[in-house]
């Protein structure tokens, strides 16, 4: 899997879940298609007079979702990008989405603006198999994020965390690990850990 693949499954999937902030600081969330995955960017568009595109101006971060048949899961945290040469990329979109000409026919389809994001974090999360699966990828090559949790050195060894993960990802040791591709992020091993020596992080 790399990050290619997962913008290549949102756009297999297609009608997924934006998410964007509005102007009073509420999360709103709807249903956008992905027109087109190239070189690494995902393309969509919106009407300028929709609320959605307002949001986009005023804050451009946003999170994307989406679940496959096969329960796999994509999350994209990105900057959307308006894009220049607005008509270009929206005859662009049109050709590769012909089903667009019956919901904006003619010159109507001009009303639209052209996005794309081209940066960001990407999750791979595959519940079809057992144990699960996640993947991380950075959209744009920069540092890449780890998330979860981290069993620190205090470790006793007492194989507590261990007994009690559902997806029995942690591995002996001097400190156990945990196997972070197989994780739930679930935290049930750092609720039972009698030293607390497992801890929760954001590490770049």
């Amino acid at each position: 899997m790399t990050a290619q693949n997962c913008l290549e499954m949102l756009r297999e999937i297609k009608d997924v879940a934006f998410a964007t902030v509005d102007e009073t600081g509420l999360p709103q969330i709807r249903i956008v298609d992905v027109m087109l995955i190239e070189h690494g960017k995902l393309f969509f568009c919106t009407a300028r007079g929709k609320d959605f595109y307002r949001q986009l101006m005023c804050s451009p971060n946003v999170a994307v979702t989406g679940m496959n048949r096969q329960y796999q899961m994509v999350r994209l945290n990105g900057i959307a990008k308006k894009l220049a040469e607005q008509k270009k990329w929206i005859d662009r979109i049109f050709d590769e989405n012909p089903s667009m000409n019956t919901v904006y026919p003619g010159e109507s389809r001009y009303i639209l603006e052209p996005f794309c994001i081209d940066n960001g974090e990407i999750e791979f999360f595959d519940l079809g198999v057992s144990p699960i699966s996640r993947q991380s990828f950075s959209l744009d090559n920069s540092a890449e994020v780890y998330k979860g949790f981290h069993i620190t050195e205090t470790c006793i060894g007492c194989g507590k965390c261990r007994k009690v993960c559902p997806q029995q990802c942690i591995a002996k040791g001097k400190p156990y690990k945990i196997r972070h591709e197989h994780c739930l992020h679930c935290g049930l091993c750092a609720e039972q850990c009698p030293t607390n020596s497992i801890v929760k992080e954001v590490q770049l």
